[in-house]
Order: C-alpha cells, then structure tokens, then sequence
C-alpha cells in the first residue's frame, strides 16, 4: 500500500508539472515570445528543476510584459505565485521559479551568450513551434 502511494504523488506530481509547464508556454505565446524550448530535467540527478522553459524577446519592454504574462496566467489558471523571481531591475533576463518550473526569459544576445540549452544539453528537449 506505501508502495501505491508514493506511486500515485509521483504521477501527481509530474502532471502538475506539466500542467505548469503548458501554463507558462501559453503564457509566453500570448506575447509573441521566441524560440520557446522545455527543458526536461526530471532524469538529471543535478538539475535544481524538474523543468526549464526557456525563451526570449525582442526588447526590454517584450521581456517584461513576457514575464508579467507568465505571473498573470499562471496566478489566473494555477493560483500560483512563483517562489522567486529575479531580473526585472534591467530585463535582460528574468527568472520566475516556481520550484518544480523555472522559467527564463531572455534578450537574445543575452540568451545566446548564456548559452542555458547548450548548458543542460542532456535534457529532453522540446521546441515549441511559434503561433505567428
């Protein structure tokens, strides 16, 4: 029976996970966010998250509202806070951690020179195909 429980927290815990996870993709194709990529850390022994998603805007102001998106929707469908959040001061990479789901939204030079796929290339990679 402790078998069957861990089993079934397990299964919920990665469903909401990905529940989370599609939030925050929706979240960031509302404001046109580029090149959107889900990390999936769950086999990593290292990794801090369960998942990573990464994408990047054109501008300061595009960073910004992509992260606001990401606060307001995830609130809105998920009544959930992220536990941190960081970078907003010069927007050229926020993180909202929202402990199972980190998100990072770049500038693109910014993305490029961090580099944060080619870091954790051992994840399951998955691209999300822009909706413009």
């Amino acid at each position: 029976m402790v078998k069957a429980s861990k089993a079934i927290k397990a299964v919920k815990s990665v469903n909401a996970t990905d529940q989370l996870t599609e939030t925050v993709v929706k979240a960031l194709q509302e404001i046109k966010g580029h090149d959107i990529t889900c990390l999936d850390m769950r086999e990593i022994k290292s990794a801090v998250a369960d998942m990573f998603v990464v994408c990047h805007g054109d501008s300061q102001p595009q960073v910004e509202a992509l992260a606001r998106s990401v606060e307001e929707i995830v609130y809105k469908e998920r009544k959930e806070d992220p536990l941190h959040r960081e970078g907003f001061e010069n927007a050229q990479w926020i993180l909202l951690d929202y402990f199972n789901v980190v998100v990072h939204i770049f500038q693109k030079d910014q993305r490029d020179y961090y580099g944060i796929e080619r870091l954790w290339a051992d994840a399951t990679t998955r691209h999300i195909k822009d909706n413009y």
